[in-house]
Parts: structure tokens; C-alpha cells; sequence
């Protein structure tokens, strides 16, 4: 538990997180003892690592050699002790000028030049979740008929983007309906994203007008079926070569793991999903972020939102030992950003 650590654990734990995080070679008492200026015998200090040892901080590699923080340290830096830094204006005025587009915006633009700039940053390797179409300000839905009771739902959104589905009616329907149901629709959800529809359309079905209104019903039925079932939005990853440079991946095990987990995008996309509905950064140390391949990997995440609807999440991928108080303020700052440029092209 972590409450069972002494000022002077911490100060000790503090030294040897920070040493590893700069060399990746483990850390023994005499370069605590030296480095760090803590008025503490390297006797006293090896008592101090065998307790931390004990309490599954620390690991010790070998018989001879120092001692390196495990998963369980590094949540305790993060959250405990940690010295986050703060960007200067010339830092963010850097990002400010990384992100931004002459003329009109184009999103997949943004999130290159997002995952671009992350990598760049961090010296890790840099991911945007781009939005889904579910994100975008709905403007017109559209049904056209077909054989068979199937129906093309044309849905496009302000921005002019189109979706189409094709969907199952549960019973026949004409064109002439058809039309009725769409201009319903199109009014309803009219000026907001298709998520916040699909939660419009359950609040509308339990209305008591709706149930004895066919037309309102039948029309919001279709619209439920059309909007299910949304697909993931596009993964922007830059940097891959960075996090293949640390030592850690010098085995090729490793380092085939994760240029696996790259390339199965879909196993990122859910990792970035758990920020999805978070507050602010969310960092994924080593075995919290249920990947196998990425088991030595730490991943600092953020959501991206226009005004309280969140759009994406972006974020860092690197070793464990990750430099995390120049990573965190600079995906922070990043994901603000982004967020405001993106509400503004809709």
C-alpha cells in the first residue's frame, strides 16, 4: 500500500524512478547515495530499496545489479509524487502553430499534424482517434426504398459528409412515408451530433404522443436502425521507429509484439476508447492497459471535445520508464487545442 511509505521511501523510490527514466540502466544505493544528495549512507539506502523491493516496488534484475521500478512505482509516481512542468508560451505557441491551417480546416489534416507533432514532442510515438461520423453536427437524413422492405439511409452532415446504410424495414413501407419520415427526422435532430440524436430518438420513443402517433414512431424506429452499430473512427499513429529505439525493445520479441499491436489498430482504438468518457489525462501504465504486446509500454491519453461533447482521444505511447512530466502537460495542451480547432469547421 502505498500509505505504508515513509517520507524517506518516497525521497529513495523518487531518486531511483528519476535515474531509470534517464538511463534505463538499474540503479544501485551508491548512485543514490552520490547523485541524488540525500544525506544517506548507501548502507542505509540498500535497507530502504530491500523494503521497497518487498513492498513490489522495485525488482531486482539480477543478483549483482541495481534495482528498476515496476508498474506499481511508476502508478505511484504518477500519482503521488510526480513534478509535472508546465509549458512555457513559446511551447505552446509551437503547438498552436503546429496544429493550425491556413484557409478551412480539413480534419484528417488535424489529426496528421496531431499525431505528427506528439511524436515530435514526446520523442515517443504519437496516436489520434479521429472522430467518428457519430461526432459530426447532423444536418438531413434521407430513406430511399428498395426491394425486398430493405431501405437506403443516405445521413449527411453539416459539413457535407455523407454515410450511407442500407437497413431492414419490419414491414412495407412507401416512398411517400418514407419522405414524411425523414423531413421528421431531419427537424428533431437537426443542429446536433448524431450521438447526442441517437439519445434524443430513446427520449422521443418514450413519449406518450409518440405511442399514439404511427408516423412519429414508425420514423423513429427507422432512425434507431439507422444509427446503430457505428464503426471505429481512423487511428493516426506517427513515431513508430521512436519507441522501437528505447532499450527496452532491443529483444525481438518485444519489439515484433508491438509493431504487431501497431499494425491491429483495433486493439488501440479500445485502449484510446477508455479515455473516451474521462476527465482530463488518463495514463495506462505497463499491465493496466491489458495489451500483452504493449506490457512494457505506458500510454498517456486525453480526450479531445468541442464544448462538452467529446469528439476523439490522442495520446503517447512509450516505455514505461516514459518521461511523464514533459509528456502529460504536452498531450494535454495538444487535446485542448485540437478541440477547438475542430469546433470551429462545424
Amino acid at each position: 500500500m502505498f500509505e505504508a511509505l515513509t517520507e524517506r521511501d518516497r525521497r529513495v523510490l523518487q531518486a531511483i524512478i528519476t535515474d531509470y527514466i534517464q538511463t534505463a540502466q538499474p540503479v544501485g544505493s551508491r548512485i543514490v547515495s552520490k547523485k541524488y544528495k540525500m544525506g544517506l549512507s548507501p548502507a542505509t539506502i540498500r535497507n530502504v530499496m530491500a523494503d521497497l523491493e518487498e513492498l513490489g516496488f522495485l525488482i531486482q534484475p539480477h543478483t549483482s545489479a541495481g534495482r528498476v521500478p515496476t508498474d506499481k512505482a511508476y502508478r505511484f509516481f504518477v500519482d503521488t509524487i510526480l513534478n509535472m512542468r508546465r509549458l512555457n508560451l513559446e511551447e505552446k505557441g509551437n503547438i498552436e502553430k503546429g496544429l493550425l491551417l491556413e484557409g478551412d480546416p480539413d480534419i484528417n489534416e488535424v489529426m496528421k499534424r496531431a499525431s505528427h507533432l506528439l511524436s515530435l514532442l514526446s520523442k515517443q510515438t504519437g496516436v489520434v482517434l479521429a472522430p467518428r461520423f457519430g461526432s459530426k453536427i447532423f444536418k438531413h437524413i434521407e430513406f430511399i426504398k428498395l426491394r425486398d422492405r430493405r431501405i437506403l439511409v443516405i445521413i449527411v452532415s453539416r459539413t457535407g459528409e455523407v454515410q450511407n446504410k442500407l437497413i431492414q424495414a419490419d414491414e412495407e413501407m412507401s416512398q411517400d412515408e418514407l419522405d414524411k419520415y425523414s423531413r421528421y427526422l431531419s427537424e428533431i435532430m437537426g443542429g446536433l451530433s448524431l450521438a447526442e440524436a441517437k439519445q434524443k430518438i430513446v427520449v422521443e420513443m418514450k413519449k406518450e404522443k409518440v405511442i399514439f402517433d404511427k408516423l412519429m414512431y414508425r420514423a423513429l424506429q427507422l432512425s434507431q436502425k439507422a444509427l446503430e452499430d457505428e464503426g471505429e473512427g481512423d487511428l493516426f499513429i506517427e513515431g513508430k521507429t521512436n519507441i522501437m529505439q528505447s532499450p527496452e525493445f532491443a529483444d525481438m520479441e518485444k519489439m515484433r509484439g508491438l509493431l504487431e499491436a501497431f499494425e491491429e489498430k483495433t486493439k488501440i482504438v479500445k485502449l484510446l476508447d477508455k479515455a473516451l468518457s474521462a476527465q482530463g489525462i488518463q495514463i495506462f501504465i505497463g499491465a493496466e492497459n491489458e495489451l500483452h504486446e504493449m506490457i512494457n509500454c505506458s500510454i498517456v491519453a486525453a480526450p479531445y471535445s468541442r464544448e462538452n461533447y467529446t469528439l476523439g482521444t490522442l495520446g503517447v505511447i512509450g516505455p514505461t520508464r516514459m518521461d511523464y512530466s514533459n509528456i502529460i502537460p504536452v498531450v494535454d495542451y495538444t487535446a485542448r487545442i485540437v478541440g477547438q480547432i475542430l469546433g470551429n469547421i462545424d
